[in-house]
């Protein structure tokens, strides 16, 4: 998008009187009133390398007038990881369903499918119908997908029932994560759906249950079921990353988060997204994804970069750098194309079209 417009005036380039010798043109020029900026011209210069000129120079202000016009003020600023983490943190709001309520509610919408589906129905009677809890439907639900010939399921039942006894901050987040997927994915027409189906919803249950393990410990039993999720669902991510509350995976394939990696509360991403480190070092080398961010399909994020909270990053992006908060950013290397309002919260609509402007290029 052009913002500004350099013109080489007849007198100044030689010109026929009546001329103008000009870059082209764009909507942005005609929104913006035609901020024309003439340039001195060279007698020595033919009128292509003229002309050249004049377009760098309309390149130049187009950055300029792009960040004074459309972005406004703090575009320029980084975020802090605090900042980043600590606004729009995951709180329930009034359609979401606790933990009680939401079994109940899975347990009844199994009955039904059962019944509607006979072929189905053994599967959700051994899945959901004959447990008397969330925490031991998934336990079984995860047991019976991860299990192999070394790595019983019976075995793995026993310890993630473990776990979230150990810690009932799991089978919270796990909540939090099922409301998350019913209010942002249009496919899920169920909790039931979500549950037994939608394996990126799946694979962030055995993360938590791999990182309870990782902090208590036992990481050779952590890496293990980090090899099977990948294995099984196709998303691997490292023990070690810590997910917040409410977060989404859709389709989930080819998701890889690693180990220093924080992603916040209330973060939806698509599938093929990489949060990746750079360095061979032990400290920090994975991104900071703050609350509310949005991550379309393809995009990686690389370093031990921050991304502010509410930010949406367009498919097939590649970010090195920080991203201030609420804002839009494309592109390879991305830079930020857009500023969001204070209340926008990208993952609330999913929108993956409107913010990211038509002429951006990747």
């Amino acid at each position: 998008m052009v913002l500004g417009h350099v013109s080489l005036s007849p007198k100044t380039c030689g010109l026929p009187r009546g001329r103008l010798l000009c870059s082209p043109r764009s909507l942005a020029h005609r929104i913006n009133a035609g901020k024309v900026v003439n340039i001195a011209a060279d007698p020595s210069e033919s009128v292509a390398a003229m002309h050249a000129r004049a377009k760098a120079k309309n390149k130049q202000i187009n950055e300029q007038l792009w960040q004074e016009r459309l972005l406004g003020p703090g575009m320029d600023r980084t975020v802090s990881r605090e900042e980043a983490l600590n606004n729009c943190s995951w709180a329930p709001s009034s359609n979401h369903r606790n933990n009680e309520v939401l079994w109940q509610t899975i347990l009844n919408e199994a009955k039904k499918a059962a019944k509607e589906e006979p072929v189905l129905a053994s599967f959700f009677h051994m899945t959901v119908i004959m447990h008397n809890s969330l925490e031991k439907s998934l336990a079984f639900l995860l047991a019976n997908k991860l299990a192999n010939p070394t790595l019983l399921g019976t075995q793995l039942t026993r310890l993630i029932l473990d776990a979230y006894k150990d810690d009932p901050s799991l089978i919270e987040a796990c909540v939090a994560d099922l409301n998350a997927v019913y209010d942002r994915d249009p496919a899920c027409e169920t909790y039931l759906q979500g549950l037994v189906f939608f394996k990126g919803f799946q694979a962030i249950q055995v993360h938590r249950i791999a990182h309870w393990m990782w902090q208590n410990n036992r990481k050779s039993l952590a890496l293990a079921l980090q090899s099977r999720m990948s294995e099984v669902f196709d998303v691997d991510i490292h023990p070690g990353a810590t997910l917040g509350r409410g977060l989404m995976i859709d389709h989930a394939s080819g998701v890889v988060i690693g180990e220093t990696a924080i992603v916040g509360d209330n973060v939806s991403m698509l599938h093929h997204v990489t949060l990746g480190g750079s360095g061979t070092g032990t400290g920090t080398r994975h991104p900071i994804i703050g609350n509310g961010v949005l991550l379309g399909a393809g995009a990686s994020v690389l370093g031990p970069v921050v991304l502010g909270h509410c930010t949406k990053v367009g498919a097939g992006s590649v970010v090195v750098t920080d991203l201030p908060p609420h804002c839009v950013a494309v592109g390879v290397p991305a830079r930020v194309v857009k500023r969001l309002d204070d209340d926008n919260v990208p993952t609330k609509d999913m929108d993956q079209i409107y913010d990211l402007i038509l002429d951006y290029i990747i």
